[in-house]
C-alpha cells in the first residue's frame, strides 16, 4: 500500500477527500491528515509516504512553501499534488518549478481523483523499477571489479573503486558461506536457490549500506554454490559487537529459513584492498579442506592449518608417497598407501587426528601441483582436490578411496607436465559456439574428450585468459545482444534461448559484460540503427 498525507486548513474537506474513493482499491492508504504545512513539515519528519496532496493557501505555511521546503531539505521523495480552489498560472508555475507531480482544482471529483491515483501509481512503479535496475548495475559493477581484484588481475581502477566503498580497509577478511549437503545429492535448482536465499539474507543482515559486499559465482567455478561476503572490521565495530560474534550472528541470521546447514568459512586478515587475493585464496583452502563431520560452523583458514608437530604419519613416510605421486610410480603408491593405513591403524588415532593428518597431506599435495609448473593456478589445483578428495570420501578413513585418489592425482600431475593441449580446447570451442543454449560444464566435456576436468580449465585459462565459465558467459550474453535487436523476444525469452533459466542471473551477466540492463541495451542500440 501506497501511503498518503492529507494537508488541508479545512478539516472536512480533508475528510471529504479521505472518503471520496475507496483508497485501498487503488492500492493507497491514508497515512495522516494534517491542517498546514508546519503540521504536514513535522509529520514527515518522523513518517514516511508516497504521496502528499496539500492545499495551496493555509495558514502557518502553504502548500508552495511546504512543496518548496520538502525538495529544497530533501525531507520526503512522496510524489506531491497541490489541490487548490485558484486556477492562477503563477500557483502552476511554483508548484512545475518545485517538481510538483500534479495541479488540480477544486472540488476534485471522483472520476478526476481515480485518474490521478493510477498515474502516480504507474510514476511510483516506474522510479522502483529504474532503483532497481540502478543498483544492479551498481553491484554489477562492484562485483566485476572485485572479481577481478580475487583472481589477481586487480588494476588501479578497480582497487580505488572498491576501497571507495571500504571503511576500514585494515582489517578486511574475505568470508566464503557455503551450503553443506554432505552426501545428500541436490538438484542444481534447489541448491541454487538454496544460494539465492543465502545471498538475500546475507545482504538483508548487512543492511544497505554494506550490501555491496555480498556476492555471488565469483569464483567462476562449475556447480560451485557459495555466497562470497568481504567483511571489515567496521561491520563489527557498528554493531558493537567482537568479529567472531558478529560472524556468528550473521550466520544464525543467515540460517534461519534455509533447510541446507551452511558454514562460514573465514580467510587470513590482509590490510589493503589489493591484496583481498590472498584472503580470498585461503578461505578457499580452508572450504576446500573441509571436514564432513567437523560441527564449528565458523572455520578460520589459520586454525585449519596444521604444525608439522600435529602430525602422527612420520615425514619420512609422507615424503616418500608425495615422491612416488611426482613421478606416477604406481606400484610404490600402492605400497606406500598401504604402510599409511597400517600406521593410522597401529597408532589407533582418534577420528580427529585422521582428519589432521588428511588435511595436512593434502596442503602438501596442493604445493606438489603448484611446483610442477608455476603458471598453474592455485584455485585450480584447490579445485581439483577438493571434487576429487572429498566426493571419493578420502578422509574418511577408506584405504581403497584413498589409494584412487592418490593414483588418479598422480595421472593429473602427469598430465600438467606433458601440458598437451592441440585439438582438444578447438572442440571445447566448438561445443560453446554450436551448444552453447544447453547445460555445458567443463566437467561434462572433460569426460567426453577424456582429460581431466580441473586441467581442461587449466589449459583454457592459459589459451583465452579467462575461465571456461567466462567465455562460455560472454559467448551467451553476445548472442543475448543480437537477439535483442533483432527480435521483439521477452527479455526472459531471449535469456532461455542462450541458456539461462534464471532471469536474475542472466540480468547480472549482461550487466557485467555490457554495462546496461538488456533493456537499456535494446532501446539504446535500437536508437542508433
Amino acid at each position: 500500500m501506497l501511503k498518503v498525507l492529507l494537508v488541508d486548513d479545512e478539516p472536512f474537506i480533508a475528510q471529504g477527500l479521505s472518503v471520496l474513493i475507496d483508497w485501498e482499491k487503488w492500492g493507497y492508504e491514508i497515512a495522516g491528515m494534517v491542517y498546514n504545512g508546519k503540521e504536514a513539515l513535522d509529520f514527515l519528519k518522523t513518517n514516511e509516504v508516497d504521496l502528499i496532496l496539500a492545499d495551496v493557501k493555509m495558514p502557518v505555511m502553504d502548500g508552495i512553501t511546504l512543496l518548496k521546503k520538502i525538495r529544497e531539505e530533501s525531507v520526503s521523495e512522496a510524489f506531491f499534488v497541490i489541490v487548490s480552489g485558484y486556477g492562477e498560472f503563477s500557483y502552476a508555475q511554483q508548484a512545475i518549478k518545485y517538481k510538483c507531480t500534479d495541479y488540480i482544482l477544486k472540488p476534485v471529483q471522483k472520476e478526476q481523483l481515480s485518474e490521478l491515483l493510477e498515474r502516480v501509481n504507474q510514476l511510483y512503479n516506474k522510479r522502483e523499477n529504474e532503483r532497481s535496475q540502478e543498483e544492479k548495475m551498481k553491484q554489477a559493477y562492484f562485483a566485476r571489479y572485485m572479481q577481478s581484484i580475487l583472481l589477481g588481475r586487480g588494476d588501479r581502477e578497480a582497487v580505488e573503486y572498491i576501497s571507495q566503498k571500504v571503511e576500514a580497509p585494515e582489517g578486511l577478511r574475505y568470508v566464503c558461506l557455503a551450503l553443506e549437503s554432505g552426501e545428500k545429492i541436490m538438484e542444481p535448482q534447489t541448491i541454487r536457490c538454496a544460494q539465492k536465499g543465502v545471498y538475500a539474507r546475507c545482504r538483508q543482515y548487512l543492511g544497505d549500506a554494506d550490501g555491496y559486499f555480498v556476492f555471488m559465482d565469483l569464483a567462476g567455478r562449475e556447480e560451485w554454490y557459495d555466497v562470497g561476503m568481504l567483511y571489515d572490521v567496521h561491520q563489527a565495530g557498528k554493531a558493537n559487537m567482537t568479529e567472531e560474534t558478529f560472524l556468528r550472528a550473521l550466520l544464525n541470521h543467515v540460517q534461519d529459513g534455509i533447510e541446507i546447514p551452511v558454514t562460514a568459512y573465514v580467510g587470513d586478515k590482509v590490510e589493503k584492498v589489493e591484496d583481498i587475493y590472498r584472503s580470498f585464496h585461503t578461505a578457499i583452502m580452508a572450504l576446500s579442506f573441509q571436514n564432513f563431520d567437523a560441527a564449528e560452523r565458523i572455520r578460520y583458514y589459520s586454525e585449519r592449518t596444521t604444525e608439522k608437530s600435529g602430525k602422527i604419519i612420520s615425514e619420512e613416510i609422507i615424503e616418500e608417497l608425495l615422491k612416488a605421486v611426482e613421478e606416477n610410480h604406481r606400484d610404490r603408491i600402492k605400497g606406500i598407501v598401504e604402510t599409511v593405513f597400517h600406521e593410522i591403524n597401529g597408532a589407533d588415532m582418534e577420528p580427529g587426528m585422521i582428519r589432521i593428518n588428511m588435511n595436512y597431506l593434502l596442503v602438501r599435495l596442493t604445493h606438489l601441483g603448484l611446483a610442477q609448473d608455476d603458471s598453474v593456478d592455485q584455485n585450480e589445483i584447490i579445485s581439483y582436490i577438493r571434487e576429487n578428495s572429498f566426493d571419493t570420501k578420502m578422509v574418511r578413513g577408506s584405504r581403497e578411496n584413498f589409494e584412487t585418489f592418490m593414483l588418479e592425482y598422480a595421472d593429473y600431475l602427469s598430465e600438467l607436465r606433458r601440458n598437451t593441449q592441440g585439438s582438444v580446447l578447438a572442440k571445447v570451442e566448438k561445443e560453446i559456439r554450436e551448444n552453447y543454449y544447453e547445460n555445458i560444464t567443463l566437467k561434462e566435456l572433460s569426460k567426453k574428450y577424456y582429460v581431466n576436468s580441473a586441467y581442461l580449465g587449466q589449459m583454457f585459462r592459459k589459451q583465452y585468459g579467462i575461465p571456461f565459465k567466462e567465455y562460455l558467459n560472454n559467448y551467451r550474453i553476445e548472442k543475448a545482444a543480437e537477439y535483442l535487436l533483432r527480435t521483439e523476444d521477452k527479455i526472459y525469452a531471449v535469456a532461455e534461448q542462450v541458456g539461462y533459466r534464471d532471469l536474475d542471473y542472466f540480468i547480472n551477466r549482461f550487466i557485467s559484460v555490457k554495462g546496461c540492463t538488456p533493456t537499456s541495451y535494446r532501446k539504446k542500440f535500437r536508437n542508433h540503427t
